[in-house]
């Protein structure tokens, strides 16, 4: 099956509260590859990369975030396939 990549930008109360962990573990249990990281503007950034559906599973999942989190808004892009070993959380 071919692989798709896509691209997020969360916002809202997201840094703090472990959100990376939680899209991490969400992206290996699709087995998804790909990374999340903090951003400087207070969002957090998820890129993933596998089949069209699972992407679609995880973006579902991005929008309700761990317990603590406050999503306030979510921007999804088409992105470029880019090749990664597993799913990283990023500094």
């Amino acid at each position: 099956m071919p692989h798709s990549a896509r691209r997020w930008y969360v916002r809202g109360r997201v840094q703090g509260v472990g959100y990376r962990y939680f899209a991490q573990k969400a992206a290996v249990a699709l087995s998804l590859t790909g990374y999340t990281r903090n951003l400087d503007d207070g969002r957090v950034e998820v890129y993933a990369v596998g089949p069209a559906d699972k992407l679609s599973k995880l973006a579902g999942l991005l929008y309700t975030g761990p317990r603590w989190a406050d999503i306030r808004g979510v921007e999804e892009q088409d992105a470029s396939v880019q090749q990664y070993g597993s799913f990283l959380i990023e500094p």
